[in-house]
């Protein structure tokens, strides 16, 4: 959380990390839409050529143009710079930009959305013709599924979240669940409200959205039991945790990322929650999905110290040098305690520097 005269708004206190000089920065390369992959047409067609040798009865032209739904997957652009983002997000029917490679023929594809938990299709199939696709009409989460005269194929990796826009809020209150106000509803010029909030039943708290993130790591900690339960996430800090881990990862010389463990103090906090935060910042960068409280055993000792913070510290001073983009806030909170070891990391848009006593 941000410290009481440090709020998201206010300069910086405390001590500036020192880092090493040198850095090294890795540029990312990404990958072109490939719609068409000749090869596997081919195998495709020999495939279907060999099945109808054996069979007398019906011409090859029958086989040969059998409809089969072919192989695809995200490109690799479709998953942030750190390549482990699991979710997109949307609003209810916008047309988004949904980086995809077809192997195989992509002649007459359509595309529906499959909503998590559930197998038949949630919406009505329509062309697929390029990378841009139209959300689903309603708030939740889906997968894309492609679609050829009849079955189809749900593509793997990556999630669709279909937010409530903001503008369904009635005053403190969004579909019978307390948001509360934002500063920007009363004082002109401040930061805006998010654009939406995910929608999140039961059935979606063990959603991955990231490599080492699931959606319930963002549920607002008030009014357990409520649902379903709203919440606001910016994609940006999703990557920039993710990022965070591969930087410490490196450290250990490439240790499997996933043996390094995150642990979520706090994600989304509702205004009407914030407020009863004790020395939370007024206009916290939690009430609009750019923040996360992160506790990482960061040396690997099974601990979580005062040590471990300013590791995680670090790591997030590089990620920024190498991602300007993901700039933000960063307050080391340490203590004697375990428990009260951790990380306050955001995407505010702006270098905020702070510490803080657990």
């Amino acid at each position: 959380m941000e410290s009481a005269g440090v709020g998201d708004r206010r300069h910086p206190t405390g001590e500036e990390l020192e880092l090493p000089d040198g850095l090294p920065v890795r540029k990312r390369h990404t990958t072109r839409i490939v719609w068409i992959t000749v090869a596997a047409i081919a195998a495709v067609g020999a495939f279907q050529f060999l099945q109808a040798s054996g069979d007398t009865k019906k011409p090859i032209g029958t086989y040969l143009t059998r409809s089969v739904v072919p192989f695809a997957e995200p490109s690799i652009s479709a998953f942030g710079a750190s390549g482990e983002v699991k979710l997109a997000f949307a609003l209810p029917g916008q047309e988004i930009s949904y980086p995809l490679d077809v192997h195989g023929d992509p002649t007459e594809l359509q595309y529906a959305w499959v909503r998590n938990g559930d197998t038949a299709l949630a919406t009505v199939p329509k062309v697929l013709s390029s990378d841009k696709v139209f959300a689903p009409p309603k708030a939740g989460f889906y997968r894309l599924a492609l679609l050829k005269s009849g079955p189809h194929r749900e593509i793997e990796g990556l999630t669709l979240a279909v937010l409530v826009p903001f503008e369904e809020k009635e005053g403190a209150m969004l579909r019978g669940y307390r948001i509360g106000t934002y500063i920007a509803e009363r004082v002109a010029g401040r930061q805006p409200p998010p654009s939406g909030f995910l929608e999140i039943t039961p059935a979606d708290v063990d959603l991955q959205i990231t490599k080492h993130l699931r959606v319930g790591d963002f549920l607002n900690h008030d009014q357990k039991g409520v649902w379903p339960s709203y919440a606001a996430v910016n994609p940006k800090l999703l990557d920039k945790l993710e990022l965070v881990i591969q930087e410490i990862a490196r450290w250990h010389g490439d240790k499997a990322v996933a043996d390094i463990e995150l642990d979520v103090h706090s994600g989304f906090r509702a205004p009407e929650h914030n407020q009863k935060i004790r020395r939370a910042a007024r206009d916290s960068q939690h009430q609009y999905g750019d923040a996360a409280d992160v506790a990482i055993d960061a040396n690997g000792d099974g601990k979580l110290t005062a040590i471990d913070s300013r590791m995680v510290g670090l790591a997030v001073e590089i990620v920024e040098l190498k991602h300007p983009d993901l700039v933000g806030g960063l307050g080391i909170y340490t203590s004697g305690h375990s428990s009260t070891n951790y990380v306050h990391i955001d995407v505010r848009g702006r270098r905020a520097r702070w510490r803080g006593r657990g």
